[in-house]
């Protein structure tokens, strides 16, 4: 046991360190659940850093690959890992009964950001979202104390949390050679790549990036009320983390908003005191997130 509540451990240094927003809501939850969410979490970081952040003179196709071996056989019954993350996740998988199929639609994903750079259509990052963001979202649904009643708001949630970061980081995402948003937005929007590229270069967006960020940030808002109600879905005592993470992402899109949709000048970052007060609302019973209300700029 001493060993297993290491492991954890480790997944919450990996949490506190890399997913700010997502650590705060994750204190709320009760002590007992938290370390679940934790190793949930650490797994997909990891895996996103070895595709994102290879160590030098790795091929990232093949550590993938042996991750993903290492995972897939820690969630489905193979001999005691020795790595204190996939202890701690196989401890999870048995705990919520998760299913295993879930983490190969997510390694299908991950597989994918290492050949695919552009997404032409939102049906086809839809498609890329679903192994990325969604089946995390039902991954935690039973951790959360929601049945298969909950699991597409779970997936809508994960799905919103994604697009959120898709929007902000869309210029570290150029910097890396990736264009997550999807075309047929820019084209809409009269954005092109170079132009993209320009306003990456200058650090200020132009009029048609900004059309185009508008109205990521309005389907993004349409997924965050897709997914609201499976507040109503989950155990009482977890209400106030949930209500504190859809508040806390939402936030980035309100911070762009006020920003006059400018994505290029630095990522965004939430104030300190505006993410105190979406606590406050969480905590109080509130709704502390905006619903689909924002103008566009087509």
């Amino acid at each position: 046991m001493d060993e297993l509540s290491a492991a954890y451990r480790t997944c919450r240094r990996i949490n506190a360190l890399h997913g700010r927003s997502f650590y705060r809501a994750t204190s709320l939850l009760p002590p007992g659940r938290r370390p679940h969410i934790w190793a949930l979490y650490a797994v997909a970081r990891r895996s996103d850093d070895l595709v994102d952040a290879p160590a030098a003179g790795t091929d990232p196709a093949k550590s993938l690959r042996q991750w993903e071996s290492e995972v897939m056989r820690a969630v489905s019954g193979g001999s005691e890992p020795t790595d204190p993350v996939l202890r701690a996740l196989r401890h999870t998988v048995r705990i919520y009964d998760i299913r295993p199929r879930l983490f190969a639609e997510f390694f299908e994903s991950m597989r994918r950001d290492l050949t695919t750079t552009r997404y032409a259509t939102w049906d086809d990052l839809r498609t890329y979202m679903r192994g990325s963001a969604a089946v995390i979202g039902e991954m935690t649904a039973p951790i959360l104390g929601s049945g298969p009643p909950g699991l597409p708001y779970a997936a809508a949630l994960g799905e919103a949390f994604q697009l959120t970061n898709f929007i902000r980081d869309i210029a570290e995402d150029w910097q890396r050679g990736r264009i997550y948003l999807p075309l047929e937005d820019f084209r809409t929007a009269g954005c092109t790549e170079d132009d993209l590229g320009t306003c990456v270069a200058t650090g200020t967006s132009s009029p048609a990036l900004r059309r185009l960020v508008a109205f990521e940030i309005a389907r993004a808002r349409t997924l965050y009320d897709a997914a609201q109600p499976g507040l109503a879905e989950v155990d009482t005592v977890v209400r106030p983390c949930l209500r504190t993470a859809f508040g806390l992402y939402s936030e980035i899109l309100r911070e762009i908003e006020r920003r006059d949709f400018e994505v290029c000048r630095g990522r965004v970052v939430v104030p300190a005191a505006r993410r105190a007060v979406v606590l406050s609302r969480s905590l109080a019973g509130g709704r502390p997130w905006r619903s689909t209300s924002a103008t566009t700029r087509w």
